[in-house]
């Protein structure tokens, strides 16, 4: 059998290996795969890994010998699913491997916001704390957790292990589905809801106007969940005193991107599902429903 991982490197960029799945395959490693190159790659595969290439309709047509996609991420959206029923592809995914990375990654976030870390390295570093006539001294506020509300929209594994997080801290924690009113009104506000086109862009003015004054907004879903417009003009007034946000609606940004050098507002490049563990997570997870389609069986299978 021939498989092709066609976009490996942000998985496996050389710490981790493919080894487990070769003994189940002939494989074809591509770290990155451009669109105009991903019917040639995969036209003498029977199955392929993907996490970010669009697999189309029309790209299945000319891989007549594709059986089986595996998509490395939980998300299957760049995947067809109907096109692939309707040819007997079938389709698995990776649910459920990140959840402990991404909520840690969600107070992360919190954290940097809340006790500024890194400019109180950075002012040491520079040499504040030689010249200092005090033994400690203040840039940033430091704000306290404990006593706290945690607004969290999104309450499937993700949000509950952010929810146990938050417990931990003596937050108060608000379950959006449960009390949106609670949940928006809540000091820090993090999403963990998945992107439809229902609540694209659903953060947006009105509903920070419904915020609690100077709340934190943390983003570790889908940048598309915001309107990121709206959100800087917030920051920048102060109606949010902070926000960190892991993921934006076009990644990488091909275009300046308003939240991008705002000094409230952190952004990191989409690693929140990123440490070691996780990606060796992915690489299981992949050669187990590799394994399981090959012997018949239906293993995280969506198709």
């Amino acid at each position: 059998m021939n498989i092709a991982i066609l976009d490996a490197y942000t998985i496996n960029p050389g710490d981790l290996s493919w080894s487990p799945m070769e003994k189940y395959c002939t494989l074809t490693c591509y770290d990155r795969t451009p669109d105009d190159l991903i019917k040639e790659r995969m036209q003498d595969m029977d199955g392929i890994f993907v996490s970010k290439c669009k697999i189309t309709a029309e790209i299945m047509d000319a891989c007549p010998r594709l059986r089986f996609i595996g998509v490395t991420a939980t998300g299957y959206d760049n995947v067809d699913t109907e096109a692939a029923r309707a040819r007997g592809i079938a389709v698995a995914n990776n649910p459920a491997y990140s959840t402990e990375a991404v909520a840690q990654h969600a107070f992360s976030l919190i954290l940097e916001l809340t006790n500024h870390i890194g400019a109180y390295d950075r002012s040491v570093k520079a040499g504040d704390w030689y010249r200092c006539e005090d033994f400690c001294y203040l840039l940033d506020p430091i704000s306290l957790l404990d006593g706290k509300s945690l607004g969290i929209i999104g309450y499937g594994n993700i949000g509950k292990k952010v929810a146990r997080i938050g417990e931990a801290f003596g937050m108060n924690i608000n379950i959006y589905s449960s009390d949106p009113k609670a949940a928006q009104h809540s000091d820090i506000v993090t999403l963990h809801c998945p992107l439809t086109e229902e609540n694209r862009g659903f953060i947006n003015s009105e509903f920070i106007s419904g915020m609690k004054p100077g709340a934190i907004l943390i983003n570790t879903a889908r940048g598309a969940l915001i309107n990121a417009d709206d959100v800087a003009a917030a920051l920048r007034a102060g109606q949010l005193s902070g926000a960190g946000i892991d993921v934006l609606e076009t990644e990488p940004p091909t275009e300046p991107n308003p939240l991008i050098g705002l000094k409230n507002c952190i952004v990191t490049p989409h690693i929140a599902w990123m440490p070691k563990e996780t990606r060796q997570k992915v690489v299981d997870m992949s050669t187990d429903n590799l394994d399981s389609f090959i012997n018949g069986g239906m293993l995280n299978r969506i198709v």
